[in-house]
């Protein structure tokens, strides 16, 4: 058993938990085999992409795609494409405008493929199209940055780890539950940036390195995005536009929510067992230092009260109020001024907290604006509505089980160049439900492809931004992180055609 050393920290004393650090950035213990050894978190120097440099790599790809991707358009109504309506539009092919010293400019009667200004001028504008997200997810490292501060948070979860034992085989269930619900009920996704870090807390406490933590919070998102119950972002936009009522079909979702989150808990207690956390050693190392933290002080539980109620807030405000990312970027600045004060730091303590917070964001908030890129450049050349006629025409005159699959893979395709679900659902869907009703796919089944397909994609896919944000945050590689959910990807997707069949077969 590791030797104890409590240690103050802000008028709370900690314990080394199975020797695992409580610095964000200190190194988590690994296993000794299945994932704890990848979970040691070396740095990965000649052997691992930098997130930054990956995503550079993807916008060079774009800029090529640019030159050998046919262009063309639809017409539009708003941000709505007109079915019927895609042109090929003449484009240069002149390799002398790759260096041309201003950015080039495509019009719909002549497209231009990116050159070198205009790859680069995408970048700042990726951050700009995407800053009212980029601010917000800053802000939620400033607000964890100061409440980790008041020593509230470790107190939390030592109780919590007091009351379960330690027990990961009890409380990864649950939080997985409660972070699903959230996501495939309210379209939860960004918000969860802020757990991450208390969930890298909890690992750590347990011996577990921050993959498991990221993991932890991924997998139920994603899933719940996957299902999309009754997920406003997602069927809002798509459902509509195929004439459905809003919310109707959810039987079949629900079904495949539990299947699928069942699914991914079992996949990740497979891997905590799998590495070196260990249930009795967990449960002798809370008794020993039970008597360390027998009750949280008052200044915490009032700090812990006003994260309860910013939780509360925070449903309320996106749900009732329609809060977007500017006004939860104002509440986070708020809540972070409340903690403060709660919490009793002096106002040079609490802002060196909140601009920590702010720095462990800054890498997040940069892929966000980088993946944005990546559509910009596309977009701009007149590629994106190329590739999505390219993509509707390949399930054309197949049978009514292939088209729906079909349409999926369609719609994994497209969330790698349109990470926006809405956005997708305007550009894809008056193109898809047509196709789809010619070939005996029901608009239900047709949306259920769209929900399936990018969900799918959001869990693997690189330009994702929010994805790339929740790796940065745990500071967990893309490599590492696509080794390690590669097998579970693999079987849900044999699952979502299975469901897709089930759905076509059965009249869904």
């Amino acid at each position: 058993m590791t030797a104890l050393a409590p240690t103050p920290v802000d008028g709370h004393s900690h314990s080394a938990s199975l020797s695992a650090p409580d610095r964000p950035g200190d190194t988590a213990r690994g296993g000794d085999h299945g994932d704890g050894a990848a979970g040691r978190e070396e740095k990965p120097h000649g052997k691992m992409l930098h997130p930054v440099v990956m995503m550079l790599w993807v916008l060079i790809m774009a800029v090529a795609m640019t030159w050998w991707v046919d262009a063309g358009r639809f017409e539009r109504a708003g941000k709505l494409v007109v079915p019927g309506t895609y042109q090929v539009v003449p484009k240069t092919h002149d390799v002398g405008m790759l260096v041309a010293p201003k950015a080039t400019h495509s019009t719909p009667e002549q497209a231009q493929p990116a050159n070198v200004v205009s790859a680069f001028l995408s970048v700042p504008q990726g951050l700009v199209k995407n800053a009212p997200l980029i601010f917000m997810v800053m802000f939620v490292g400033g607000m964890f940055g100061v409440m980790r501060k008041t020593g509230a948070i470790d107190a939390g979860i030592d109780r919590l780890l007091q009351l379960t034992s330690g027990n990961m085989y009890v409380l990864a269930p649950l939080l997985m539950v409660l972070i699903a619900l959230g996501s495939t009920l309210l379209g939860f996704i960004s918000e969860y940036l802020v757990v991450i870090p208390m969930v890298m807390v909890l690992t750590r406490r347990l011996g577990l390195s921050n993959l498991f933590a990221v993991a932890l919070v991924a997998i139920a998102a994603k899933i719940g995005y996957i299902a999309s119950v009754t997920n406003p972002l997602a069927l809002a936009v798509a459902q509509p536009l195929v004439g459905l009522p809003l919310f109707s079909g959810l039987g079949l979702r629900v079904a495949i929510f539990v299947v699928f989150l069942a699914l991914g808990i079992a996949y990740f207690l497979w891997h905590v067992y799998r590495s070196d956390y260990r249930l009795a050693e967990a449960r002798a190392h809370m008794q020993e230092v039970a008597h360390l933290h027998a009750r949280l002080s008052t200044r915490h539980k009032a700090t812990l009260l006003v994260l309860a109620v910013a939780a509360a807030m925070l449903v309320y405000g996106t749900r009732e109020l329609k809060w977007g990312n500017l006004e939860l970027s104002a509440f986070y600045v708020l809540t972070s001024l409340v903690t403060a004060v709660v919490g009793r730091l002096d106002s040079r303590t609490a802002a060196d907290a909140f601009v920590e917070g702010l720095k462990g964001m800054m890498l997040a908030g940069l892929l966000i604006g980088l993946a944005a890129s990546v559509e910009i450049i596309l977009h701009g050349s007149y590629v994106l509505d190329t590739l999505i006629n390219d993509f509707t025409q390949m399930v054309r005159g197949q049978s009514a089980v292939a088209v729906a699959n079909g349409l999926m893979g369609v719609q994994m395709a497209l969330d790698v160049f349109i990470p926006s679900v809405s956005g997708k659902a305007a550009v894809s869907m008056p193109i898809i439900g047509p196709i789809a009703q010619l070939s005996g796919v029901s608009p239900q089944t047709s949306v259920l492809a769209f929900l399936l397909g990018g969900g799918l994609t959001n869990m693997i896919t690189p330009t994702s931004g929010m994805l790339l944000a929740y790796l940065a945050t745990a500071r967990v590689g893309f490599g590492q992180w696509l080794k390690f959910i590669l097998p579970l990807f693999v079987v849900l997707l044999i699952l979502s055609g299975g469901a897709l069949a089930f759905a076509v077969l059965s009249g869904y």
